[in-house]
């Protein structure tokens, strides 16, 4: 069995990704495509030991394309995505578009690859946030032991969730700061070097960012509609890597022994906590690798049945690229078999 398959964005940080992953797992794809806008037409990129060249998204024809992954933002998106599909290519995509669209299936394998088989409706599925995905992996086998109630989250995200230009304004200011140069902010409202901005994504009327209510909403739609999700949203001056401090209310009493062995048994979770200097993990440990990494994991006794963990996750894998292809993994598995 092998798949025709289309990478959407393909020169962007997650495309790139998606292209190294595809390769690395050897995703069963006897012809991948990298498209983009026109203006990166002609573009090269690596593909495993191959190299090739970008083709214009608009000048594209789907028909025969298995599998589209799409990295390209909600604007591009929306105008596709539905043509796409109706073309018969299944669309995996990365943006926040179609999330909370009703006929389409936001998925997290680890937790909910079940709900791939709504991929019918719209020949659409939806990849989470990346913030929130990192969290389902973690709170999934935690649901199934003890029934979680409610969830306070803090997240310390990397700049890298806003793409190349804001990777860029933290080299340059972080540059400047040394050789004593002005600082412009661009990317982000104020200063990313050296601080920390509690404010990702718009604000809303509630007074929370579209980002925290991204991670209430998704949690609901991924996991259990009745668990409680209070977030609050922080970038970081952190090139790679998204860290999470998570407090959880359990309806049942809980045992910490049988929490870490849980964990340690989930799939996609490396449990890493020593309980000494260093003994937990950091955004740069995590960065290139698949899992997403559990830490600090200890009661919190402040509360009935609560529980604290700090939870680590290469943002541009597990937030983005991997789940995306570990949807299509699923989808060609037990869904899109082709003789």
């Amino acid at each position: 069995m092998s798949y025709k398959v289309a990478v959407i964005g393909a020169t962007g940080n997650v495309g790139r990704e998606i292209l190294n992953i595809l390769a690395e797992r050897e995703f069963p794809a006897n012809e991948v495509v990298a498209l983009a806008s026109r203006r990166s037409l002609g573009q090269e990129v690596t593909f495993g030991d191959k190299t090739l060249k970008t083709k214009c998204l608009d000048d594209y024809d789907f028909t025969g394309t298995d599998i589209a992954l799409m990295s390209a933002g909600g604007d591009i998106s929306k105008k596709w995505s539905e043509k796409i599909g109706a073309q018969g290519c299944v669309v995996i995509d990365n943006s926040s578009y179609f999330r909370m669209d009703p006929k389409v299936p936001l998925i997290v394998p680890e937790v909910n690859a079940h709900a791939v088989a709504g991929y019918t409706k719209k020949n659409i599925i939806a990849n989470p946030n990346c913030s929130t995905a990192q969290m389902m992996v973690a709170l999934k086998p935690l649901h199934d032991y003890a029934k979680i109630t409610r969830v306070v989250v803090s997240t310390y995200q990397s700049v890298s969730g806003s793409g190349k230009a804001a990777m860029d304004e933290l080299w340059h200011q972080t540059r400047a700061i040394f050789v004593n140069d002005p600082i412009e902010p661009d990317v982000y409202p104020k200063q990313i070097a050296f601080n920390v901005i509690p404010h990702i994504d718009v604000f809303m009327g509630s007074g929370d960012t579209k980002e925290e209510w991204k991670m209430v909403a998704e949690t609901a739609k991924i996991l259990d509609p009745d668990i409680k999700v209070t977030a609050t949203c922080v970038r970081v001056p952190v090139f790679l890597g998204h860290s999470e401090s998570i407090n959880i209310e359990f309806e049942k009493p809980i045992d910490e022994k049988k929490i870490f062995k849980i964990l340690r048994e989930a799939p996609g979770i490396m449990v890493y906590d020593k309980r000494e200097d260093g003994g937990y993990i950091t955004p740069i440990e995590c960065a290139g690798e698949y899992a997403t990494y559990i830490s600090r994991i200890r009661r919190d006794v402040t509360v009935k049945n609560g529980l604290n963990l700090w939870c680590v996750s290469d943002n541009l894998l597990k937030g983005a690229a991997l789940n995306a292809i570990q949807i299509a993994e699923t989808l060609c598995n037990k869904y899109l078999k082709k003789a």
